[in-house]
This record gives structure tokens, C-alpha cells and sequence, in this order.
């Protein structure tokens, strides 16, 4: 049976066998991120809608770069659960694997959010439609979070 997080005004599934942490104590930047037993995450920032979604992805791109000289980068635009989602796909070697980070952004009515899902490839593959899912499950009550609240 999976899990809600339910808190700053932010709502989302994910699964009941998943690690929840969680630093709300910055009122310019809440972020929280489940991990699956095998070590995959995703990530959510919740910032204020000022910030600008490009450059959240562009400032998380040259961090990665600076941290994984090998990176490839490919820019990405999608459409998921009604929302547009602007973001790269990242693939890099880690301890002699492959993994696999997806970055994206999107402003909503009342805040900026960045979603950041990570993990080894061969994890990835089998977990892609539970990040894709809890990706979803955010969108969808995406206009009804205050990030102030």
C-alpha cells in the first residue's frame, strides 16, 4: 500500500517501502526525497514562483558537471499529468556504473518546483514507472501547494 507525504501544502504517493527525509527548515527552499531500498531517489524543491525553472535545471547541470567529468547531457521537454516540464536527462559513471539523474522544472501558480530522480541503471530501469508515478501523483495536486504554508 503506498505512503502519502502530506505537508507544507505539498501532497504525493510514493512507495511504502521507501526512506522519507525531509529539510523544510528554509522558507526559501523546501525540499523532500523518498529512496527506494536500492538507493534510487527522487527529490522534490519546492522554491518561490520567481525562480526561474531554467535555471534551476542550468545551476543542477554545472553542479553535476563539475561533480562527473564523463556526464551526457540531454536537453528534454515533456508533458506529464497536464503540466510542461522543462529539464535534462544526465547519464554518468559512478564506482564503475552507469546511472541515470533526471532533472526537471516547472512553475506553478503558487511556487517554482524541481524534481530530481537518480539511480544506478540498472535500478533505474526496473523503477521508472514508480519515479514516473510519483512524479505524476505531485503534478496533479501541484496548483493546490502554498510553498509558504
Amino acid at each position: 500500500m503506498p505512503l502519502e507525504f502530506n505537508k507544507w501544502g505539498i501532497r504525493f504517493s510514493y512507495p511504502d517501502n521507501w526512506t522519507l527525509d525531509e529539510d523544510g527548515t528554509s522558507a526559501e527552499c523546501r525540499t523532500v526525497t523518498v529512496a527506494s531500498p536500492g538507493g534510487g531517489f527522487w527529490t522534490l524543491s519546492v522554491l518561490p514562483r520567481g525562480s526561474n525553472p531554467s535555471e534551476l535545471v542550468e545551476t543542477t547541470i554545472a553542479a553535476m558537471r563539475e561533480e562527473y567529468k564523463d556526464l551526457e547531457v540531454e536537453a528534454i521537454s515533456e508533458e506529464m499529468a497536464g503540466q510542461d516540464l522543462i529539464g535534462y536527462d544526465l547519464n554518468f559513471y559512478y564506482l564503475d556504473l552507469t546511472n541515470t539523474t533526471q532533472v526537471r522544472a516547472v512553475r506553478g501558480d503558487r511556487a517554482t518546483y524541481a524534481v530530481l530522480i537518480q539511480a544506478e541503471d540498472r535500478e533505474y530501469a526496473q523503477m521508472a514507472d514508480v519515479f514516473r508515478a510519483i512524479t505524476t501523483s505531485f503534478l496533479q495536486n501541484m496548483d493546490r501547494v502554498d510553498w509558504r504554508a
